[in-house]
C-alpha cells in the first residue's frame, strides 16, 4: 500500500465519538478536529464544512495495480434496495475463523486480485469460460447495435415517406421523436422488471416485441399508425440503453470491464452512424418498407442469439456480514472489513475515554471511525497508509478463548492482514497510523436487550444486517422456493450450492423472481435522482450531447436532400453519416485516455485524493467542439458551401458529444456508484424524453422556415450557456455530494 512521508510528529489519536453521541456532536469534534489541517478549497473545489469523508472521492494509490481505497464509507447511507448492478464497494474479505481462502484470488499469472471475488460455484457467471462470457457480449451487443441504429433509421428517407403518406417532410420528424419518447418510457418500464424478474425474460421478451412492430412499421396503412408503431418499437429497444452495462458488469472482472465496455460503446455508436446508411441504400434500390422487412430478418437471427448465448447473468454480490458463534454467550461478531479497523476495547458499556458510559446499549459496544480515517488524519500524520482489517486465525484447541467482550486482536493480525495488500513491514519499524476501530455486537438474544434504535445510519444498517443460520434445512428443487440465507437471494442461494447448469438449463427463458422490492418504488426511484445535483447536470450534458445527434438525423434530408442546396440521392444522403461515424469513434477513443490523464495529474497535484469533480474539466473540449460544430454545420450549410464543409462540421459535433456523453456518464457514476442502474435510466430517460420528443415536435419546422444558419447559430450559443453550469458544479459538487448523503432521498423514498 502507499506510504506517506513523515513531515512532521503526528498528534495523538483523538478518541472517537461514543454510540451514544449525538450527530450534532459528533460533527461538531468533528468539526473542531479538522479545523486546523483541512483547507477551505482544494484545486477550486469547496470542500464540506463538517467533514473530510465525503462518498465520491477516492484515495488514488501509486501504483495502478494497488487497490484504491473509497473515502466516506462510513458516511454512505444503507441501500435498502436491489440494484442492477453488483455492489461498488469492496466486499468484506473471508474473515471467519474457519474461512477456507485466506488469500483473495487472483488471475492464473497471479498479478491482478479478482474484483469481485467469484463464489465457488460453478454457476457464478464470473466463473463461466472466456468463450462463453465473450459469446454473450458479442450476441448482446450486436442487438444493441441493431436497436440503436434504428432511432435515425429513416433519416435518409423523410421524404420518401413525406411522399408515401401525403404529410410534410418536417412532420415525418415525428417518426424519430415518438419513437424516443418510447425509448424513455419503455426504460422506466424494463429496468425495473430486470431488477425483480432477470435480465434474461427482459431482453427475449422484448426482442419478440421488437419484430412484432417493426413488421407493424413496414405494413403501416397510414401516418398515424407509423407513428403508433414506432412509439412501441422505441419501447422494446430500450432495455439496450439502460441493462447492458449492467450485464457487462455481472459477467467480467474489474480489470476486464473497460474493453468489454468498449466493444459495447462501439457497437452501440456504429449502430447509430453506419445503419442510415445501409438504410438508405435499400430505401432507394428497394422502396422505404423494405428497410423494416430487412430489420425483421436481422432482428430474428440476433433473437435467436440471445436465446442460446444469453443466459441469466444475475448473481447476488451483496457485501454481508460473518459471524462466529463463541463459547460464551453464543453471540455473533459480525466484521466489517471494508469499513473499520480493529480497536481496543475491554468492556462493552466503556466510553471511548475508559469511563463508564451510563448510555451505552448493553452487549452493544460500537466505535465508529472517526479521525484515524479521516483526509485530515492522513494529511497530518504523512506515514499513515490505507489496509484492510482481517478477523484473526483460528485458536488451537488448547487456548482459552478471549472474553465475549474483548476486541484484542492478536499480534499476528496486522501481519496476515498486510500479507494481501503490501509486502509486510520490517519487524523494527513502529505501526504508521492509529488502527481504525472495527465493531462487535452481542445477539440480542444473549443479552435480552432489543436494539430498535436507529438513530444513525450505520447503526441502522448494522441492526438490519441479516445473521447468518446455523441450521441446514433440506434444498429445494426450485430456486423460487429456496430459503434465503446469508442475505442472498432465492435464487442464488439455490445454485451456488447446486452443480453446473447444463446448456439445455440455461435456455430457461425465466428463472423466478429475484428480488422482492415493490416494482413501483424501483420504477420510481429513478425520478427522485433530479435531486440530486451532479445527477442533474449530468442529465442536462448527456441529453444535449446524444440528443443534438438525433437533432442533426431529421436534418440531414432537410439540408442535403434540397433541390436548392445540394439535391443529394438518398444514398448519398446516406454516405454522410460516415463521417459522424469516424468522429463519434475518435471521440470514443481519446475521452478516456484524456480523461484518465487529467484525473491522475489533478489527483497527484491533490495529495492523491480523486473527486469526481476533475472529470468536469473535459467541459471545455467538449464546449469547444460542440459550439464550433453546430454554428459551422449551420452556416456553412446556409451559404452552400462545398458539401465536404457540412459534412466535416458534422463530425466534428460527433467527436464533442462522444467526448460530452462519455464525460456526463463517468462523472454521474463516480459520484453515486450505488445509484448507477437507476442514474442511467435518469440520464436516457431524460435525454428521450426532454430532448428527443420536445424538439422532434418544433425543429423541423423551425429549421424549414428560418433557415440553418440562424437555428444552428442559436443551437450552439444554448449548449455553450448550459456547459456554463459546470462552473458552480466544479466548485460545489463536492459540498452538493455529501448534502445529498444527509438528506439521503433515495432510501427515504
Amino acid at each position: 500500500m502507499q506510504r506517506w512521508r513523515k513531515s512532521r510528529a503526528a498528534p495523538p489519536a483523538p478518541s472517537a465519538p461514543s454510540l451514544s453521541s449525538s450527530p450534532t456532536t459528533t460533527i461538531s469534534n468533528e468539526k473542531d478536529l479538522n479545523a486546523q489541517t483541512r483547507p477551505k478549497w482544494n484545486l477550486g473545489i469547496l470542500n464540506d464544512k463538517f467533514t473530510d469523508e465525503v462518498p465520491g472521492s477516492i484515495l488514488l494509490l501509486s501504483k495502478p495495480a494497488d487497490h484504491n481505497e473509497p473515502l466516506g464509507l462510513q458516511n454512505v447511507p444503507t441501500r435498502m434496495s436491489a440494484s442492477p448492478f453488483p455492489s461498488p464497494y469492496p466486499h468484506s474479505r473471508p474473515i471467519s475463523r474457519a474461512s477456507s481462502h485466506p488469500q483473495p484470488k487472483r488471475t492464473e499469472d497471479g498479478a491482478i486480485i479478482l474484483d469481485p471475488q467469484p463464489d465457488e460455484s460453478p454457476n457464478d457467471p464470473l466463473n463461466w469460460s472466456s468463450k462463453r462470457r465473450d459469446a454473450a457480449l458479442l450476441s448482446l451487443g450486436l442487438y444493441c447495435m441493431l436497436g440503436g441504429g434504428t432511432t435515425p433509421i429513416l433519416a435518409a428517407a423523410f421524404m420518401d415517406v413525406s411522399e408515401a403518406f401525403h404529410v410534410s417532410e418536417p412532420r415525418v420528424a415525428l417518426t424519430t421523436g415518438l419513437y424516443m419518447m418510447g425509448l424513455g418510457v419503455g426504460s422506466v418500464i424494463t429496468s425495473p422488471t430486470a431488477i425483480l424478474f432477470g435480465k434474461r425474460t427482459v431482453y427475449l421478451v422484448t426482442a419478440v416485441l421488437f419484430i412484432l412492430s417493426t413488421v407493424w412499421c413496414a405494413l403501416s396503412p397510414s401516418f398515424n399508425s407509423m407513428l403508433i408503431a414506432r412509439i412501441v418499437q422505441g419501447m422494446a429497444v430500450s432495455p439496450v440503453e439502460c441493462l447492458p452495462s449492467a450485464t457487462i458488469a455481472e459477467i467480467f472482472f474489474l480489470h476486464e470491464r473497460a474493453y468489454r465496455l468498449g466493444i459495447y460503446t462501439l457497437l452501440l455508436l456504429s449502430g447509430k452512424n453506419l445503419i442510415p446508411l445501409v438504410s438508405a441504400i435499400i430505401s432507394e434500390s428497394l422502396g422505404w418498407r423494405w428497410i423494416f422487412w430487412m430489420l425483421t430478418i436481422v432482428i430474428g437471427l440476433c433473437l435467436a442469439l440471445l436465446f442460446l448465448f444469453v443466459p441469466e447473468t444475475f448473481w447476488d454480490r451483496t457485501p454481508r456480514p460473518h459471524h462466529h458463534k463463541t463459547k460464551h454467550d453464543g453471540g455473533s461478531r459480525v466484521s466489517f472489513a471494508s469499513h473499520f479497523r480493529r480497536h481496543q476495547s475491554n468492556k462493552s458499556t466503556q466510553g471511548v475515554d475508559g469511563t463508564s458510559d451510563p448510555n451505552a446499549v448493553p452487549g452493544f459496544n460500537l466505535v465508529l471511525p472517526a479521525s484515524p480515517g479521516s483526509i485530515a488524519h492522513r494529511r497530518l500524520n504523512k506515514d499513515a497508509h490505507v489496509g484492510f482489517a482481517t478477523e484473526e486465525p483460528p485458536k488451537s484447541s488448547g487456548q482459552d478463548d478471549p472474553s465475549p467482550d474483548s476486541t484484542v486482536p492478536p499480534k499476528d493480525e496486522e501481519a496476515a492482514m498486510s500479507s494481501t495488500t503490501h509486502p509486510a513491514p520490517s519487524s523494527s519499524s513502529r505501526p504508521l497510523s492509529p488502527p481504525r476501530p472495527i465493531l462487535k455486537i452481542r445477539s440480542p438474544r444473549a443479552s435480552g436487550t432489543s436494539m430498535k434504535d436507529t438513530s444513525s445510519p450505520m447503526r441502522s444498517s448494522i441492526l438490519q444486517s441479516p445473521v447468518q443460520s446455523d441450521q441446514h434445512s433440506e434444498k429445494p428443487h426450485d430456486p423460487s422456493q429456496a430459503p434465503i440465507g446469508q442475505g442472498l437471494s432465492r435464487y442464488t442461494s439455490f445454485y451456488r450450492s447446486q452443480p453446473p447448469k447444463s446448456f439445455i438449463a440455461s435456455l430457461k427463458p425465466y428463472s423466478g423472481r429475484l428480488s422482492q422490492d415493490s416494482w413501483f418504488k424501483v420504477a420510481f426511484r429513478p425520478f427522485i435522482l433530479f435531486l440530486y445535483p451532479s445527477i442533474l447536470w449530468s442529465t442536462v450534458v448527456y441529453s444535449l450531447s446524444i440528443g443534438w445527434l438525433i437533432v442533426l438525423s431529421e436534418s440531414v434530408s432537410l439540408v442535403y436532400r434540397n433541390h436548392e442546396s445540394y439535391n443529394f440521392t438518398a444514398i448519398q444522403t446516406g454516405l454522410v453519416y460516415i463521417s459522424p461515424f469516424v468522429g463519434g469513434v475518435l471521440g470514443t477513443a481519446v475521452a478516456g485516455k484524456v480523461s484518465d490523464f487529467i484525473v491522475r495529474f489533478m489527483a497527484r497535484k491533490n495529495d492523491g485524493i480523486y473527486e469526481p469533480e476533475f472529470r468536469l474539466v473535459m467541459a471545455i473540449p467538449v464546449a469547444i467542439t460542440t459550439g464550433i460544430g453546430l454554428m459551422g454545420f449551420g452556416w456553412s450549410a446556409e451559404e452552400k458551401n462545398n458539401w465536404f464543409v457540412p459534412t466535416f462540421f458534422f463530425g466534428v459535433i460527433s467527436f464533442g458529444c462522444s467526448l460530452g456523453s462519455t464525460t456526463a456518464i463517468t462523472f454521474c457514476v463516480d459520484s453515486y456508484r450505488q445509484y448507477a442502474g437507476e442514474a442511467l435510466v435518469t440520464l436516457n430517460f431524460a435525454k428521450n424524453i426532454f430532448h428527443g420528443l420536445v424538439f422532434s415536435l418544433f425543429f423541423a419546422n423551425w429549421l424549414e422556415h428560418t433557415g440553418p444558419k440562424s437555428v444552428f447559430l442559436i443551437v450552439g450559443g444554448a449548449q455553450l450557456a448550459c456547459l456554463v453550469s459546470t462552473i458552480p458544479m466544479y466548485i460545489y459538487g463536492k459540498r452538493a455530494r455529501m448534502w445529498t448523503v444527509r438528506k439521503n432521498f433515495v432510501e427515504h423514498f
